[in-house]
């Protein structure tokens, strides 16, 4: 009788004790699967600061090259424009200087005298 009481008391005490032990390790477990999950998520918000950084950067190049070869546009359209411009008014400034204060008329040498018509124009 005391010993089949004995053996209760041990089995008992073993059953408790396994059951603390095994309460134990699903509480590590579950504290490891804590930090695991947390980690997981730190490594992917760092992928997707990394990924967005990358995305910006390249945006950003994209940007400066547009804005490059805009600039490069404009500038070309300017110094065509610019030239024309010369062009335009080397051609005046010549025509004007051949046609503003300068003598023009003609003259004509007859067997005893020089006739001559002359006209100053002033524009």
């Amino acid at each position: 009788q005391r010993e089949k009481a004995a053996v209760r008391i041990q089995a008992w005490w073993r059953g408790g004790r396994v059951r603390q032990t095994l309460l134990q390790a699903a509480l590590r477990a579950w504290a490891i699967q804590c930090w695991w999950r947390s980690a997981q998520a730190k490594t992917l918000e760092q992928r997707r600061r990394l990924a967005l950084r990358l995305y910006t950067c390249q945006e950003w190049a994209v940007v400066k090259v547009q804005a490059q070869v805009r600039m490069w546009q404009a500038r070309r359209r300017f110094l065509q424009a610019r030239q024309a411009a010369c062009t335009i008014q080397s051609h005046w400034r010549w025509h004007t200087s051949q046609t503003r204060g300068l003598l023009q008329g003609c003259y004509e040498v007859k067997a005893s005298h020089l006739e001559l018509d002359i006209e100053i124009l002033m524009a």
